[in-house]
């Protein structure tokens, strides 16, 4: 259990630092991504272990990356600034 919340860890690093190399004009602040892709990821990796049960650590990393990776998809800002009208136009 230790190792698996660890590799899940990691896999939020990564992904967390994919993100940052791709997407830094689009992120907030980069201590915020790494620490939303980690929180992510154990999240993910705590919902998935619970509920499949001991014995399905490839799948708990699966569910780790899939809740880390949308974790990390709303913290993304839109390209170009949004055009606000006024209420009387």
């Amino acid at each position: 259990m230790i190792l698996e919340a660890l590799g899940s860890a990691v896999l939020g690093l990564v992904l967390a630092w994919v993100a940052v190399r791709r997407l830094s004009h689009r992120l907030p602040v980069t201590s915020l991504v790494y620490a939303t892709g980690v929180a992510g990821a154990l999240f993910g990796d705590f919902v998935t272990h619970s509920a499949l049960g001991p014995g399905t650590t490839l799948l708990s990393l699966v569910g780790a990356a899939i809740v880390s990776a949308a974790s990390l998809s709303l913290l993304v800002r839109p390209v170009g600034r949004l055009r606000r009208r006024s209420a009387t136009a």
